[in-house]
């Protein structure tokens, strides 16, 4: 579970949407790797263009694109000129966002399925086009080696959680496709969190990922929150979710900062990502 700006990138006579990412920040890519089945939740309207008060999910097989067109690029620009402000230009940001700027690549996702709520809650009925959503729900998983109990703390987990504005919960349904929709914050103690969804969530325990995040207009100032970890559903429809590893981190609401901090990100990232390729 990662929050990313898609910035409007879509062709829907291709049946396609997509997002951007840095080529330093390669995690997110080795994963789509291992397994292209992704998610793409569209949950927030706060400082966008669209006013539809739907939650939106898009289930498909993702594409990195990593050896972009100048059309691509240049569409990407457009894109993110529109949603994010333009560029930082100059001597200085021109090294300095080297990385962050020209390793970006786009990622194609190829639709196979949309999930339409009509609340941006997941509230009511949903509508489904393309593929036809699994019969049931899918099957109970085993528990880790590990044990399921909490490995984060859990005091710091929920005070951090209860200060975003957004929490979403992800999950591989009965196709492998991610299932993804928002949850509360019910309470929590030494076990894990309490969590309740307006829509049902999957019975039984399984492999989880928790992201909570918050951003100001042009994601000039924003938090994210990821956790991957353990859920089990009670027969009431309640989740209780038991954290295993926790990432996170909290830009600053100033341009200037955000752009140094993801300068440096991004350069590490794809200094990280030519090591592994040496030894590899």
């Amino acid at each position: 579970m990662q929050a990313v700006a898609p910035i409007g990138l879509h062709d829907r006579a291709a049946g396609t949407v997509g997002f951007t990412t840095s080529l330093g920040f390669s995690k997110k890519l080795e994963r789509i790797a291992r397994d292209p089945r992704v998610a793409m939740a569209y949950h927030a309207r706060e400082h966008g263009f669209g006013d539809s008060p739907a939650y939106v999910l898009v289930q498909g097989r993702a594409h990195v694109i990593a050896e972009p067109t100048q059309d691509e690029r240049d569409e990407v620009r457009r894109q993110a000129t529109r949603y994010l402000g333009a560029p930082a230009e100059g001597l200085f940001w021109d090294r300095w966002l080297r990385e962050y700027y020209s390793a970006r690549v786009p990622v194609r996702i190829d639709v196979e399925r949309i999930v339409v709520w009509p609340d941006l809650r997941c509230a009511g009925a949903p509508r489904v086009l393309g593929a036809p959503l699994p019969p049931g729900p899918p099957a109970p998983q085993a528990p880790p080696k590990g044990g399921t109990g909490p490995r984060v703390g859990m005091a710091a987990a929920h005070r951090r959680l209860s200060r975003v504005e957004h929490l979403l919960l992800g999950y591989a349904g009965a196709d492998g496709y991610p299932v993804i929709v928002p949850v509360a914050l019910a309470g929590a103690d030494g076990a894990g969190l309490d969590l309740t969804a307006t829509t049902a969530l999957a019975p039984g325990a399984r492999r989880a990922g928790l992201l909570g995040h918050s951003y100001r207009p042009r994601l000039i100032g924003l938090e994210a929150r990821q956790y991957t970890g353990w859920l089990d559903v009670a027969e009431d429809g309640r989740g209780r979710y038991a954290p295993h590893t926790e990432t996170g981190y909290k830009a600053p609401p100033n341009k200037t900062l955000l752009l140094l901090l993801n300068g440096m990100l991004a350069k590490r990232g794809v200094r990280a990502a030519r090591k592994a390729a040496q030894a590899a």
